[in-house]
């Protein structure tokens, strides 16, 4: 199984195969390798085909690149599976609430519990969102929680993705690759479905519309064009939901609502989700300069004559300074001590910190507050002398840009190599639906992989791939 002996290893424990691969792992011994490198590249060329890409910022070539898929699924038994799902549900739960706080009471600010400069000086915080409370009281509709995995019984999260959490695409589209190409294991072994992601994503929407909607609300997806790196997604979910896909110059304020074009004139629309970040959603409020947007979208939105989905200034809740308050926020709002752990967290803004963090840069891996996608970020164990000096001034030129934590331990999936199966370094984002009834979570999520032996790294954009997620029945 390789090398990486010190990392726990998903597959195989102490006492042999773990019980949740044990049926997958007697299939796979009976496979023909040759019939499963050809199924990797039926794979590729089913995702090509489908116009599966994604595109990468910042590169000269702009061409649309392939997520790498491989065929090993990863596998939680539902008892793994039931405790994830709850300390997400009690999460997300206290994020919502959070949010609520922020813009309205400030209560945890009064009770001294999360400093007021961390609000105040925060770019994702938007004072247009002040007294005001969403339809349905909903800020955070759908949340993506990105978790790793240490040992047996021991998770944590690594990131809270509260504004647009992209990737569920990728995990709708690995099932439906895996049910093709191996039909046989889906009724070897149960396993639940993610499939029905898009018609309860509609369900949530729809129950999150203005109270003053008649019959069924009509929903749209809001996309920034064709030039977004996550399009594909954008039009994949329209689809799948069976709604429209529009741009900024589809739509317009009308009599007081919000309307799409069509052939027949504008049509009224409800509930938006939008996957425009906030400083372009309305040039009359933010960006002057945004052609992403709707011109007096905020207004309406502020009249409770439309939802939209993320809410505005949900950001301020992923910013991974206030990551590291996030224990202490959910027990502020629930009254129960996180299910989930956080990874430690040093706060570079503090001068104390910050000189600790100097110190041990080599060993620890250093974070932008708002920073995403693998970018921006340092790993200090993988790091050379040079970029450990360069990005050492960066931190004392900008302290409180940055966070730092502890290079943790990932655990280990198999993957398909021409050589056998490897381990390689995972992490899970789940995807949890939150609506005025509740929080629906699909059973699963998106498996991301770090390719490259050794690397920790799982990032699409920096050369990671994905895996289907199978939770078990029983």
């Amino acid at each position: 199984m390789g090398s990486e002996d010190n990392f726990f290893n998903e597959l195989q424990g102490d006492g042999g195969v773990r019980a949740p691969y044990s049926n997958y792992n007697a299939w796979f011994a009976e496979q023909d390798t040759t019939r499963l490198q050809t199924k990797s590249k039926e794979a590729e060329a089913f995702f090509r085909r489908s116009g599966i890409t994604f595109n990468v910022y910042g590169q000269s070539d702009a061409e649309e690149r392939l997520i790498p898929f491989d065929l090993v699924p990863r596998i939680l038994s539902n008892t793994e599976w039931s405790r994830l799902a709850k300390g997400i549900e009690q999460r997300v739960r206290g994020i919502n609430a959070f949010l609520h706080d922020l813009y309205n009471r400030q209560e945890i600010i009064s009770a001294g519990i999360v400093p007021k400069r961390l609000i105040a000086k925060n770019d994702a915080f938007l004072p247009q969102m002040i007294d005001f409370t969403p339809p349905g009281g909903v800020y955070t509709h759908i949340v993506g929680t990105d978790i790793v995995r240490t040992g047996e019984n021991d998770f944590y999260v690594l990131e809270d993705n509260a504004r647009t959490p992209s990737g569920v695409s990728y995990m709708l589209e690995n099932r439906e690759t895996m049910l093709q190409m191996f039909p046989e294991l889906f009724s070897k072994i149960k396993i639940q479905r993610v499939s029905d992601y898009p018609k309860n994503l509609r369900r949530s929407l729809e129950a999150a519309a203005p109270t003053h909607c008649d019959g069924r609300p009509c929903v749209v997806v809001l996309t920034p064009g064709i030039h977004n790196s996550a399009y594909y997604e954008h039009s994949f979910l329209a689809d799948q939901m069976g709604v429209e896909l529009v741009e900024g110059h589809d739509l317009r304020v009308v009599d007081g609502h919000i309307a799409m074009r069509t052939t027949k004139g504008y049509k009224t629309i409800d509930v938006i989700y939008r996957r425009v970040d906030d400083d372009f959603l309305d040039p009359l409020t933010f960006n002057p300069n945004s052609m992403l947007g709707v011109p007096g979208i905020m207004d309406i939105y502020r009249a409770g004559n439309i939802t939209i989905a993320n809410a505005p200034g949900t950001g301020v809740a992923d910013d991974k300074a206030i990551y590291s308050y996030m224990p202490e926020i959910v027990e502020f709002y629930t009254g129960e001590k996180p299910i989930l752990k956080n990874v430690q967290t040093f706060r570079c803004a503090d001068p104390d910190t910050l000189q600790y963090v100097l110190e041990n840069l080599a060993d620890l891996v250093v974070k932008e507050v708002h920073g995403s996608g693998g970018y921006g970020m340092l790993v200090g164990p993988a790091a050379s002398k040079t970029e450990l000096a360069d990005f050492a001034q960066k931190l004392k030129n900008n302290p409180s840009n940055y966070i730092a934590q502890p290079t943790l331990s990932l655990s280990t999936v198999p993957i398909f190599t021409e050589a056998g199966l490897a381990p390689r370094h995972v992490d899970l984002r789940p995807f949890a639906l939150v609506s005025p009834g509740g929080v629906d979570i699909v059973p699963g999520g998106l498996t991301r992989v770090a390719l490259t032996e050794g690397s920790l790294v799982v990032n699409s954009s920096q050369g990671g791939g994905t895996k289907d997620t199978w939770v078990l029945e029983d």
